[in-house]
């Protein structure tokens, strides 16, 4: 079952098109990557997805709800219960714990009990091996802790579909792994998930269909197998410069 559909979607700012004519389908308990060069338009297309940026045209679909680009105020808010958002920086509130920021959103958007909200704000962290760090700050942790708190936030909300925009590229090389273990174990429990990463071989091993996105467009997309022995110049370029 289709939980994200886009159509032909397109973005520019100015006179720069960042996304061309871009079409993609996400099925329930699937996994798509994101890969490609820097400028390709892998972040717009998710910040389009997830609507921090408003496209220009074409349609972004969830579950058969009203294209977001044209939906009104109290559409938006029903298809945003539909995901959650892991930044590339944490986006943590520094003046609250770690189980204040995991509270917030579930207690302030949908209501919920103060008491159950921390319930299950702390079997989240205990999920992410951060129960010991409930009444710690952000900058208190490492950027590893931070980044999984930072997710526990996402899953939170019980979104139907989690976006990750590179979510290790702001850790060093020896936290990486950490949030690379968390998504793969959310992959083996079929959450759903769309990634924009630069790690080749997290997505070759844990991504059900991968999109190469270059200069606005997809230049390639398919499985993993597909898409690294494809024998697009374009791909064989990119893949040989991550090598060099």
């Amino acid at each position: 079952m289709n939980l994200l559909k886009i159509n032909h979607l397109e973005k520019s700012f100015g006179d720069l098109e960042v996304l061309k004519d871009i079409s993609l389908e996400v099925n329930e308990g699937e996994v798509l990557a994101i890969i490609g060069p820097s400028g390709s338009g892998k972040s717009t297309l998710l910040r389009c997805a997830t609507m921090l940026e408003q496209p220009d045209g074409g349609e972004i679909l969830y579950d058969g709800l009203p294209n977001t680009r044209t939906a009104g105020k109290r559409e938006r808010q029903e298809i945003r219960k539909y995901f959650g958002l892991v930044f590339q920086n944490f986006n943590l509130f520094p003046h609250r714990s770690v189980l204040q920021n995991i509270m917030d959103a579930p207690v302030r958007i949908q209501k919920l009990p103060k008491e159950q909200a921390k319930k299950e704000a702390m079997e989240l962290l205990e999920k992410m091996g951060l129960e010991d760090k409930a009444e710690y700050y952000p900058q208190q942790l490492s950027g590893g802790q931070c980044q999984r708190v930072s997710i526990a936030r996402a899953l939170a909300l019980k979104p139907r579909i989690l976006f990750f925009d590179e979510p290790t590229s702001a850790l060093d090389p020896e936290l990486i792994g950490e949030i690379l273990k968390v998504i793969k174990d959310l992959a083996a429990e079929h959450m759903t998930m769309v990634i924009v990463t630069h790690e080749m071989n997290f997505a070759k091993n844990v991504a059900d269909y991968i999109i190469f996105m270059d200069k606005g467009v997809i230049a390639e997309e398919g499985t993993p197998e597909e898409v690294f022995n494809s024998s697009n110049e374009r791909m064989i370029e990119f893949l040989g410069k991550l090598s060099e």
